[in-house]
C-alpha cells in the first residue's frame, strides 16, 4: 500500500484496529470513524490515530479528504447507506475491504492461517504465544485481546505471521497462507452462504491454498490433510486429564512427543485449540522442549471463558455467539463447577442467526439451571419481522426470563446461582462491571 494516509470505517472493531495500529507502525498517518468509542480506540489515539464517532464527512480531518494521498479501508459491519461510505464512493476515493488489506499484508511473510466457525481467536492467540516462547519473530493480527501480550496485534518482525482466516464473506480468500489449521466447519453466516454445504465449500477452496501435507484439519471434517484431535488423528491428544487446575496431555505426531504437556485454560474445546496452536508450530519449526514451557504459560483471551469474579458468584464473560459456542461454556461450567446452579445470560446477536439457529440456541441455552435473555444484537442487520429473542424460549424450560440490560445486575444479584456466563457477541461485555459492582457490593454489605 502507497497512499501516505489510511481512513478506517469502522475503526474500533477487533480486526480493523489490528490492521489500523499495523499501519501506524509503518509510519502512515491514520484516521477512522466507529459509532462507539472504546479502549481500542483509545489505543489507538494514544498510538496517533485520529478518530470520531460521526458519521459524517464534516467529521473527516482535512488530511485525509483528497483522494490522490488516501485510501479508505472498510468492513462489511458497516452500512451500505454509512454517509461517511458514500462520501467516499462519490469522491471517488480507492476504497478496499479490511480482508483485502490483510492479503497484502500476508503476502510480504510467511503465513500460518487460522480457519473455522469456531475456535479461530483462542487458536491463533495460542499459537502466538508458542511462536514467541520459541524465539521467533512474528507479526500478529488477532481477533481478540490476548492476555500474554495484552492486544489483538502484535509487530515483532517477519518470520511468520498469524492470522485468522475469517470466513464472514468469504474474507479469507483474500490471504496467502503458508500452511493452515481448521478447527471447525459448522454451519453459520447463512446469511452470506445461503447452505452450509456452501460453507463448507468454502472452507475446503481456503485449505486448497496451501499443499495438503501443510493443513492441520480438525479430525472428522471432510477436507484432506493432517488431522488433530483427541484420541485420533496424525497430530493427536493422549492421556487427557484434570490436574491442578490445567488440562494435562501428551501430544504425539509421526515424528514427535510431548508428554505431561499442561494447558492452564478451562474448557476441552481449548484442548482441540492446543493442538492446533501445537500442530502449526511444529511445522514453524519450535522445539518441543519450548512448546511445553510455552503452553503452561498461556493466560487466555479476553472474552473467551474469562473469570471476572470468584466470590461471592463465579462470573464467566464469553463471546458466544453460536449454539456450538454455548454448548462449550456449559460443557467448561460443568466441568468445573459440577454441582453448582448455574444462569446463562445471553444476548443473541443478529436477526438472521438467532432465525436460523433457534432450535440449537434453545437446546444450548436449556442447560443451564437458569437462563436470562437480552434483546437481539443488529449490528449490521435490520430488525426481521417475528424474529425476537422470545423464539429462544423453551417452554419446558421453565427458569427463562427477557430481561432489558438496566435490569441485568439486579437480576443477577438476586439469583440462586452461583455460577453465572454472560455471553453475546454484541454490547453485552459493556455490562459485566455493573454486574460485578453490585456482587462486589452484595458481598460486602
Amino acid at each position: 500500500m502507497n497512499k501516505a494516509a489510511i481512513f478506517f470505517v469502522g475503526i474500533g472493531g477487533i480486526g480493523m484496529s489490528g490492521v489500523a495500529q499495523y499501519f501506524l507502525s509503518q509510519g502512515h498517518a491514520v484516521a477512522g470513524y466507529d459509532r462507539v468509542l472504546t479502549p481500542l480506540t483509545q489505543r489507538l489515539v494514544s498510538l496517533g490515530a485520529h478518530i470520531s464517532d460521526v458519521d459524517a464527512p464534516t467529521a473527516i480531518p482535512t488530511l485525509f479528504r483528497d483522494p490522490k494521498n488516501t485510501k479508505v479501508v472498510y468492513t462489511p459491519a458497516i452500512p451500505a447507506n454509512s454517509p461517511l461510505l458514500t462520501y467516499f464512493k462519490d469522491k471517488g476515493f480507492v476504497l478496499e475491504k479490511r480482508a483485502a488489506v490483510i492479503g497484502e499484508i500476508s503476502h510480504t511473510m510467511p503465513c500460518l492461517a487460522v480457519a473455522g466457525t469456531h475456535g479461530k481467536t483462542t487458536t491463533s492467540a495460542l499459537l502466538t504465544h508458542l511462536l514467541r516462547s520459541c524465539g521467533k519473530k512474528i507479526t500478529a493480527f488477532l481477533g481478540g485481546i490476548a492476555a500474554n501480550i495484552d492486544s489483538n496485534f502484535l509487530l515483532e518482525g517477519d518470520d511468520f505471521m498469524v492470522v485468522e482466516a475469517d470466513e464472514f464473506d468469504r474474507s479469507f480468500m483474500h490471504l496467502n497462507p503458508t500452511a493452515l489449521a481448521l478447527t471447525s466447519m459448522d454451519a453459520d453466516h447463512l446469511d452470506i452462504y445461503g447452505t452450509a454445504s456452501e460453507l463448507s465449500k468454502t472452507f475446503d477452496d481456503f485449505a486448497q491454498k496451501v499443499p495438503a501435507e501443510k493443513r492441520f484439519i480438525a479430525n472428522g471434517l471432510a477436507v484432506e490433510g493432517n488431522t488433530f484431535g483427541i484420541e485420533v488423528g496424525t497430530h493427536s491428544v493422549h492421556n487427557l486429564r484434570i490436574a491442578e487446575g490445567s488440562y494435562v496431555f501428551d501430544f504425539v505426531t509421526p515424528t514427535v512427543r510431548i508428554s505431561n504437556i499442561a494447558l492452564p485454560y478451562p474448557g476441552a474445546h481449548n484442548v482441540m485449540n492446543a493442538a492446533a496452536a501445537l500442530a502449526l508450530a511444529l511445522e514453524a519449526g519450535c522445539e518441543p522442549t519450548q512448546l511445553k514451557v510455552g503452553l503452561s504459560t498461556f493466560k487466555g483471551v479476553d472474552r473467551r471463558f474469562s473469570i471476572r469474579l470468584t466470590a461471592p458468584k463465579v462470573v464467566v464473560d464469553d463471546y458466544a455467539h453460536h449454539p456450538t459456542e454455548i454448548n462449550a461454556v456449559a460443557d467448561a461450567l460443568e466441568a468445573f463447577y459440577p454441582d453448582q446452579i448455574k444462569l446463562g445470560v445471553f444476548q443473541p446477536h443478529l436477526f438472521s442467526r438467532t432465525r436460523d439457529f433457534a432450535a440449537g440456541f434453545k437446546q444450548a441455552l436449556a442447560r443451564f439451571d437458569q437462563v436470562l435473555l437480552l434483546d437481539i444484537y443488529p449490528a449490521r442487520e435490520l430488525p426481521m419481522e417475528g424474529i425476537t429473542s422470545a423464539l429462544l424460549i423453551d417452554a419446558d424450560h421453565g427458569a427463562t426470563q427477557l430481561v432489558n440490560k438496566g435490569m441485568l445486575p439486579e437480576m443477577i444479584a438476586k439469583s440462586s446461582a452461583t455460577v453465572v456466563a454472560i455471553m453475546g457477541a454484541g454490547d453485552i461485555a459493556f455490562e459485566v462491571p455493573a454486574v460485578m459492582q453490585i456482587l462486589k457490593n452484595q458481598q460486602d454489605a
